[in-house]
């Protein structure tokens, strides 16, 4: 199955990036398939110093902003336990790894890794429509550049409907940034989205 989160990485210099990504696991959350494009920040910082560490949250806002680039710094940190890596202050789990494989032999890569360190953080929020529907939105954010304008739109009826009845300020709030990143690449301007979000087999 695949479980969605966010992935922390360095670059050789130590320079931090910030990426959703939705990994294939097991049941018992102790395997991992990473899928980044070989183009993204991530599968470079990956493929170079051959770590990080991937977060389970509840901050639907942060991401959204992840995945169409608009986060203006990257949330507060601590160092990592096992690798040289961040983990983020507010999290509900993170798990540290080591990555054992990878396969670039397509666009689209596969890194099998190691988890050396699996953390509980706070208590997780709880089931939210609102949350799960900011989540699919920001996926077909990524996919701009490969789906039709008219098939966004119909998924956005029920997406905004699930968000108008369910959701909080956050929820509202990364919807309408999601609104806006959409209307902007429609409209021929802005930049692509994060190449690392990979729920439901996407970029």
């Amino acid at each position: 199955m695949i479980v969605e989160g966010v992935m922390t990485t360095v670059d050789a210099d130590g320079i931090p990036n910030l990426a959703p990504m939705g990994p294939v696991v097991n049941a018992g959350l102790t395997r991992f398939r990473f899928r980044p494009f070989q183009t993204s920040r991530t599968f470079a910082n990956l493929n170079t110093t051959r770590c990080g560490v991937f977060h389970l949250i509840d901050d639907v806002l942060l991401i959204a902003r992840a995945a169409i680039r608009t986060l203006s710094e990257l949330p507060p940190t601590r160092p990592a336990e096992t690798v040289p890596g961040l983990v983020l202050t507010d999290c509900c789990r993170w798990f540290e790894f080591r990555v054992m494989e990878i396969d670039d032999s397509r666009d689209r890569s596969e890194i099998a890794v190691e988890v050396t360190a699996d953390r509980i953080g706070r208590p997780h929020f709880g089931f939210n429509r609102a949350k799960h529907a900011v989540i699919e939105y920001a996926i077909l954010a990524t996919r701009v550049h490969l789906l039709s304008e008219t098939k966004i739109r119909q998924q956005r009826e029920w997406i905004a409907s699930a968000i108008e009845k369910t959701g909080g300020t956050d929820e509202q709030t990364a919807f309408a940034e999601l609104d806006d990143y959409l209307n902007r690449q429609w409209a021929g301007s802005g930049s692509e989205g994060s190449a690392d979000l990979t729920a439901g087999e996407s970029s």
